[in-house]
């Protein structure tokens, strides 16, 4: 298994929380980003450079992703797209993107670029709060033991 980060609108304190997690767990992380980002000096953690086009971070994601990766992500399309190949995703909010809940997903956001393009909305999701960081923390140590258990 390896991590691979949507790492362009990964909020810092994601990475960082994700840098102490590999490092532990001796798990390859893969960040994925249009533009260079210092990585820690870690044999667990590398980076995958792409184009500046609309989405070529989520293609490469998509290309790299086998059954069993984690792909931490805010994009829901790409949720969906590693979901549909046998991998998995959480948000950096701590959400983990099922099947089940990743179509309903798709749809509230669809929905709401909807609204938004209407005039009816503005603004997009609000800044990551301590309960958010605490979130996806919780979320990624309760989806890997249970993966490592797995494998053990």
């Amino acid at each position: 298994m390896q991590i691979l980060v949507d790492a362009d609108a990964c909020p810092v304190v994601v990475r960082k929380i994700l840098y102490r997690t590999v490092d532990r767990l001796s798990i390859p992380l893969v960040l994925v980003a249009n533009r260079s980002m210092q990585l820690p000096n870690s044999p667990q953690v590398s980076i995958v450079i792409v184009s500046d086009g609309p989405d070529a971070a989520d293609d490469r994601i998509v290309e790299l992703a086998v059954p069993g990766d984690l792909v931490i992500t805010a994009d829901i399309p790409l949720a969906d797209r590693v979901i549909s190949k046998q991998a998995f995703a959480i948000n950096p909010r701590g959400e983990l993107y099922t099947e089940t809940n990743v179509k309903q997903r798709l749809a509230v956001r669809d929905l709401m670029a909807d609204l938004r393009d209407m005039g009816e909305i503005t603004g997009g999701p609000g800044a990551m709060r301590d309960k958010d960081t605490a979130a996806f923390a919780n979320q990624l140590d309760k989806f890997l033991t249970k993966r490592l258990k797995k494998r053990a």
